[in-house]
């Protein structure tokens, strides 16, 4: 796809269950109007075609790739091994240890590959999103506005806020 509606963010998670939080992602860049995509496609169990997608992502138009990071977070590292666009990757929490494996092990990349880690869980995705817009916005001046105005609404909340 081509002109104003191409996906420029493509959203991947490992599997179904991680949209619970990923929707976060998709939440947010549809409330600034930011086209993407949401695959679920596995580092471990749809290697090649994991592959196939990320390394064709640059070439399909997209120009942020936010990965949800589950366990070992393969997906946003593989994710990140092949391109060069900047993956974002937003750990998910695990039963057994609450996403500290995931967010440890995304925040570990070797030196080299980078992945751009936030928070465990929706927070991160919400704050991945809000980042993409972020990057997005540095060639898009009206997209970089909207962001202004989000942050000024924060704002205007957090001050309109009485406590007695």
């Amino acid at each position: 796809m081509s002109g104003p509606d191409r996906p420029l963010v493509a959203i991947l998670m490992g599997s179904k269950s991680d949209w619970d939080v990923m929707r976060a992602a998709h939440e947010t860049l549809d409330q600034f109007g930011v086209p993407h995509e949401c695959r679920v496609l596995s580092a471990h169990r749809t290697p090649a075609e994991t592959t196939q997608y990320v390394a064709g992502a640059e070439g399909l138009g997209f120009e942020v790739v936010i990965a949800a990071a589950g366990g070992a977070a393969h997906l946003a590292g593989v994710a990140a091994a092949h391109t060069v666009l900047p993956v974002l990757g937003v750990p998910m929490e695990s039963a057994s240890l609450k996403g500290l494996d995931s967010l440890l092990s995304t925040v570990q990349m070797p030196g080299g590959i980078p992945v751009g880690t936030l928070a465990i869980g929706k927070p991160g995705a919400v704050n991945a999103a809000l980042l993409a817009v972020a990057i997005l916005g540095v060639a898009r001046p009206a997209l970089r506005d909207k962001l202004k105005s989000f942050r000024a609404e924060q704002a205007r909340k957090i001050l309109a806020v009485k406590l007695t």
